[in-house]
């Protein structure tokens, strides 16, 4: 089968589950399992439940983050203790195999913000999950890191949702990328500012 169409299969899989009664069950299975393997980011979900039910998106921000979170925890171990057998092929279906070098000089120098960025922006967060297993990132600020990062992304596409509905899916939809990476940009620079005024 074509990989696109398989994945596009995946994809409306995923969304017809905002049609069901398990939808939040869902929403966190998908958040968890996409954390460590699975190749279709649980936002979608999380958008097309939140419209459903505006006054719960909030909730549903806070089960996507509480799924990935653990999910994080999954994709570490693998990389911790499963690397050989199934992180290994995750890496590589995922074309990040070249850069592991490159990886773990990164986490050397910049642990917490990797993990941080990666779990807000559209880098691949399974990649940095297992990638700190193989490389024995500290396990509590990995998880502090993964609690922030998800958070602040889950909770910025749930406020977007519940503030305009409808109208800002579509924008979400076609600028997703920027925004996560722009916000990313803004969070990191309060942290440096508030970093630096305190230092004096």
């Amino acid at each position: 089968m074509n990989p696109f169409k398989l994945i596009r299969r995946m994809y409306d899989w995923v969304l017809s589950w905002a049609d069901s009664p398990y939808g939040g069950v869902a929403l966190f299975l998908v958040a968890f399992v996409e954390s460590s393997f699975f190749p279709i980011p649980p936002d979608v979900l999380l958008m097309a439940l939140a419209l459903g039910a505006r006054t719960k998106a909030f909730r549903y921000a806070a089960i996507c983050s509480a799924g990935s979170v653990l999910g994080g925890l999954l994709g570490y171990g693998i990389g911790s203790m499963a690397f050989d057998t199934i992180g290994q092929p995750i890496i590589e279906f995922y074309g990040a195999a070249d850069k592991y070098d490159q990886i773990g000089a990164l986490y050397q120098e910049h642990g917490f913000w990797i993990v941080f960025m990666a779990g807000f922006t559209p880098i691949p967060y399974k990649v940095i999950t297992i990638a700190a297993g193989v490389f024995e990132i500290a396990l509590v600020p990995f998880t502090i890191a993964s609690l922030v990062g998800r958070s602040a992304r889950f909770f910025l596409v749930s406020g977007l949702i519940y503030a305009f509905g409808q109208p800002v899916k579509a924008f979400i939809d076609k600028w997703f990328n920027l925004l996560t990476i722009v916000f990313t940009v803004l969070l990191i620079g309060g942290f440096v500012l508030l970093k630096t005024v305190l230092g004096h």
